[in-house]
C-alpha cells in the first residue's frame, strides 16, 4: 500500500472525524434503524431504507479513514530542513507576475486541501509546479484561465 502524506494537523482532523463517526454517528444510525424497525412492515418503510443507506455510508467512511490513517506518513513542516526548497508541508508566499496579486499557500495532503484556508493539495497543478523551487524562482502554472507565472517570494516551514 502506498503511503499517504499528511501534516500533523491533517492527521488530527482525520482522527477526530473517525472518532465522531464511531462514537456518535454510528450509534445514532443504529437507534434510527431500531426505531424504524419498530414501525412494522420494512418493505415499504422509507425511514428504515434511509437509515440503512446512512449506515452503509458511515461504515464505508470509517473503513476509508482507518485505511488512510494506517497508510499515513505524517510530516511535520517545522522539522523539515529542505534548504529553502519547496517541499510537502511548506508554506509559500507567491506573487502573480501579471497582476501583482499576492497569495500564501501551504502544500498539504489531498484530504487536507481547502483553498479557502490557503491549503493546496500536493497533487494540484500549482503545487506540482512549485515543488523543488525556492525563493526568487518563477513557477509556470497551467491554470484553467491559461498559463500563469508566479514569483516565489518566501518559503517557510511552519
Amino acid at each position: 500500500m502506498a503511503t499517504i502524506p499528511l501534516t500533523q494537523r491533517g492527521a488530527e482532523l482525520l482522527k477526530s472525524e473517525l472518532q465522531r463517526l464511531k462514537s456518535v454517528e454510528r450509534h445514532a444510525v443504529i437507534q434510527a434503524i431500531s426505531e424504524a424497525r419498530a414501525q412494522g412492515d420494512l418493505s415499504e418503510n422509507a425511514e428504515y431504507d434511509a437509515a440503512k443507506d446512512k449506515q452503509g455510508f458511515i461504515e464505508g467512511r470509517i473503513k476509508e479513514l482507518e485505511s488512510k490513517l494506517a497508510a499515513a506518513q505524517i510530516i511535520d513542516p517545522a522539522a523539515l530542513d529542505a534548504g529553502g526548497k519547496i517541499v510537502f508541508g511548506s508554506t509559500v508566499d507567491l506573487e502573480d507576475e501579471a497582476s501583482g496579486a499576492k497569495v500564501t499557500y501551504q502544500i498539504v495532503g489531498d484530504d487536507e486541501a481547502d483553498l479557502k484556508l490557503g491549503l493546496i493539495s500536493i497533487s494540484s497543478p500549482i503545487a506540482r509546479a512549485l515543488i523543488g523551487k525556492e525563493a526568487g524562482d518563477t513557477a509556470e502554472v497551467q491554470a484553467p484561465g491559461g498559463l500563469r507565472h508566479w514569483e516565489i517570494v518566501e518559503v517557510r516551514y511552519s
